[in-house]
């Protein structure tokens, strides 16, 4: 117990890249990697039912270099009013030879790099090769981390960022233009998605923001911030005019309002889910198909992105 390591999101940002954390996880899609549901669990609240997570995931090698980690995280959007962050948590890593605790992680910091990283690993079978412009719907703690991820594995150049208050979509394009991106904020939510080669969008809207009148062919949708059956950020016109893909199928198909209530209302179909990202990797999932066909892509996350982004801490950390 006493190497137990505690690392901060400072170290964490300092440690990771998108392109080894992207190569990272596809990899991990690819491994023999054990992940029980996750519990989920509503805490309720006066300004707003809160959520606690619990993921669990351990690699199943049988060798001395098994990892098995826990995420803990809590979800409690009243926090907004506080002025503190609304998703905090902590991430454990153990030896899965031992069981030893090895390190105490940011589960925030890892969530936001390996969330985004999973959305580029879907961008590199979905969106077109030479998608250039990207739309960022939604101005919170993830949206930077989404365009530098996306910009990893596609030529991205300008990006458009469109939030309810316009005021935090001017900072974060503010902050993305001092990293050399071409950005601005947009007032108008149908021309930043119209505008663009992929949408992203991160937020915590109980209602579709992402809608269908305004895609375009040949555009990739990323909706990574619903996590709820309830929470939708693409409506039925979105879906309906898309190739739809998921995360993983267990998890959207159970998780997700933009999969749960199309395939409830019959909008969506089982059989028209294209493929998830264990079979995009395997190869036996077709990605994009021609340059004209508009696809999306709903993540609700999964522990394997959590262990791939903690090992890769770990391995840094040992040098």
């Amino acid at each position: 117990m006493s190497d137990l390591r505690f690392v901060s999101s400072g170290e964490i940002a300092a440690l990771l890249s998108f392109p080894a954390l992207i190569d990272a996880i596809e990899a991990a899609f690819r491994r023999s990697i054990t992940v029980p549901v996750r519990h989920h669990h509503t805490i309720a609240r006066p300004d707003g039912d809160a959520t606690a997570l619990l993921m669990p995931a351990w690699t199943s090698a049988g060798t001395e270099d098994d990892v098995y980690g826990t995420k803990l995280v809590t979800v409690f959007p009243g926090n907004a009013a506080r002025g503190i962050e609304s998703i905090t948590g902590l991430y454990i890593l153990n030896s899965g030879a031992t069981g030893q605790p090895l390190a105490v992680m940011d589960a925030r910091a890892l969530t936001v790099w390996r969330t985004a990283a999973a959305s580029a690993l879907a961008a590199r079978y979905l969106a077109r090769e030479d998608a250039s412009r990207l739309a960022l719907i939604g101005a919170g703690a993830l949206a930077p981390y989404l365009a530098r991820a996306h910009a990893s594995v596609r030529p991205i150049r300008s990006i458009a960022v469109w939030n309810r208050t316009l005021a935090k979509a001017e900072a974060l394009a503010e902050i993305l233009r001092s990293e050399g991106f071409d950005a601005s904020a947009e007032a108008d939510r149908g021309a930043a998605i119209a505008g663009a080669d992929i949408v992203t969008s991160a937020t915590l809207s109980p209602q579709p923001l992402v809608e269908g009148r305004y895609l375009e062919p040949g555009q990739h949708v990323d909706l990574v911030g619903g996590f709820t059956p309830i929470m939708r950020e693409a409506d039925d016109e979105a879906i309906r005019r898309s190739r739809v893909y998921v995360d993983t199928r267990a998890g959207a198909g159970k998780e997700a309002g933009d999969i749960v209530i199309p395939l409830a209302s019959g909008v969506l179909t089982a059989d028209a889910i294209q493929g998830d990202l264990f079979e995009l990797t395997a190869g036996t999932a077709k990605g994009r198909g021609s340059a004209d066909e508009i696809t999306l892509f709903k993540s609700v996350g999964t522990a394997i992105e959590d262990l791939a982004a903690a090992e890769l801490v770990w391995k840094a950390l040992k040098g």
